[in-house]
């Protein structure tokens, strides 16, 4: 490689990765334990490879989640799983109308288990625009507090597992003014994602 090469390490393997897309890398959460308990997590923030570990193994008990889903075409359904001062996990019920809209996680990592359906992950590139990668039932990823994405439901009855260390407090959403000028609005973690003007 020439010299100012960049080189994008994947965050769970250090390996390089071919895109810089989190979900590309997609894992199988049959490869992660089934039995961890959020009472078995360190008490201190997680790394990406510690909260795909927990997102994938809680996403396998479905005794832990099961009784939250619901679906509903104009809001998004989600329930939050367990929150401490290290960590916060949620089950997101998805519909392909249900739209989080760019955005990012603030200074939280993350990580995605899809227990059911699939997800459309798209994230905003320079040179092609949104690059779309679709993560189905049966996989896990993590990302970085850098990672800006927009998710939504491939199919009706998609549901998926997300872990956030340390826990969301703040997020970032993204829209294009009327100048078509990029912009950032500052949101809680309390608040609905959806795509913004």
């Amino acid at each position: 490689m020439g010299s100012g090469e960049l080189i994008v390490l994947d965050p769970v393997t250090r390996k390089p990765s071919a895109t810089g897309v989190p979900a590309e890398q997609a894992a199988d959460l049959a490869s992660y334990p089934a039995d961890q308990a959020v009472t078995d997590v360190p008490d201190r923030d997680l790394t990406q490879a510690e909260l795909e570990e927990l997102a994938a193994s809680i996403a396998q008990q479905p005794e832990l989640w099961q009784h939250h889903v619901a679906f509903d075409g104009e809001e998004r359904v989600y329930a939050s799983l367990h929150r401490d001062a290290h960590v916060d996990i949620w089950l997101l019920c998805w519909t392909p109308e249900n739209d989080t809209g760019w955005h990012d996680h603030d200074i939280s990592s993350g990580a995605v288990a899809v227990v059911a359906g699939e997800l459309v992950e798209n994230n905003l590139t320079l040179a092609e625009g949104a690059r779309e990668t679709r993560v189905g039932a049966g996989r896990v990823f993590s990302f970085g507090p850098d990672h800006i994405h927009r998710l939504n439901g491939a199919v009706h009855g998609s549901v998926s597992v997300h872990a956030y260390s340390p826990p969301l407090w703040r997020m970032g959403q993204y829209a294009v003014n009327d100048a078509g000028v990029l912009r950032r609005v500052s949101l809680s973690y309390a608040d609905e994602l959806r795509p913004i003007d």
